[in-house]
């Protein structure tokens, strides 16, 4: 478990990439930000690392020397609800992003689980869940019980993601835990979160269903989002108030039950945004004294 709510960027900001550093500089630059984690992406990799071990360790190395926590996002290649060669294959780069996420010492590894493709609900879950088992009896054979598998929930409803359904996988299969995009959630029910009650009670069904420890320190992404009646539309920056979730319930409730989540801010402004998201949460402990 966290001793602290953490924030920052999921990726590389736009200021890091002026300076044309290599990605190990990364816990430096969000240190001098105030901002204490990052989300590494592997979103374009195959069915092999594609980095370097010797580069991944560096990074890891920086991130326990500046007390960032490291997580990783997987590849978007990656559906697990789909069938035979494209599913052997999506099986082999969760694993290569987990042996990266391995070799930096990254605790999570975000990834997309697949889509539903005209099939039943049922039939694709369980697809899903066999699969998911597959991918971590490999973990294991490998030696890596570190890293969890964090399906995240998703914003369209033709995309396997719902809450249910994530929770119901981390539940069923060992070294998992979830990715709540709180965006994504928004998207999908087209507006869930009107009210802090809304939001409220999402955390209520991650504790009864997972534990006060999986609450506490959930992985969470945030944005504000756009959406249509198919669900997720396009992420945008938190000055776009037109658009939602308001992250004020969410602040309110993180110091309400004294959470120590992990939020990975997905606007296009990542690490401003990620400052933005900590100081409304630091402000709510401060009035909560």
């Amino acid at each position: 478990m966290e001793d602290r709510p953490r924030f920052g960027p999921a990726g590389m900001p736009p200021g890091f990439k002026a300076l044309k550093l290599t990605v190990d500089k990364m816990p430096k630059y969000l240190r001098n930000e105030d901002l204490d984690s990052f989300e590494y992406q592997m979103v374009r990799w195959g069915p092999k690392p594609q980095i370097k071990k010797e580069a991944a360790e560096k990074l890891g190395k920086n991130a326990v020397e500046n007390d960032v926590w490291l997580t990783a996002h997987g590849s978007y290649f990656i559906n697990l609800t789909a069938k035979d060669e494209v599913l052997e294959a999506s099986k082999k780069r969760l694993l290569a992003c987990v042996t990266g996420a391995d070799w930096m010492g990254a605790h999570i590894v975000v990834f997309h689980p697949g889509s539903y493709a005209d099939r039943s609900p049922r039939e694709v879950y369980e697809t899903c869940e066999k699969a998911t088992k597959e991918v971590v009896e490999s973990m294991k054979a490998l030696g890596i019980k570190k890293v969890h598998l964090a399906p995240e929930t998703m914003g369209k409803p033709s995309q396997f993601g719902s809450l249910e359904e994530v929770l119901t996988l981390c539940e069923r299969v060992d070294l998992t835990e979830p990715n709540v995009d709180w965006a994504h959630l928004h998207a999908r029910d087209r507006g869930r979160f009107k009210t802090i009650d809304d939001v409220r009670k999402v955390m209520d069904e991650i504790e009864k269903r997972l534990g006060t420890n999986a609450l506490k320190s959930l992985h969470c992404h945030y944005s504000h989002i756009e959406f249509t009646d198919k669900g997720e539309k396009r992420h945008h920056n938190l000055d776009r108030t037109e658009y939602g979730p308001d992250f004020q319930f969410l602040a309110k409730l993180i110091a309400e039950r004294d959470l120590k989540p992990v939020i990975a801010c997905e606007t296009p402004n990542l690490d401003l945004d990620a400052q933005k998201l900590r100081d409304m949460v630091l402000q709510e402990f401060r009035v909560k004294k």
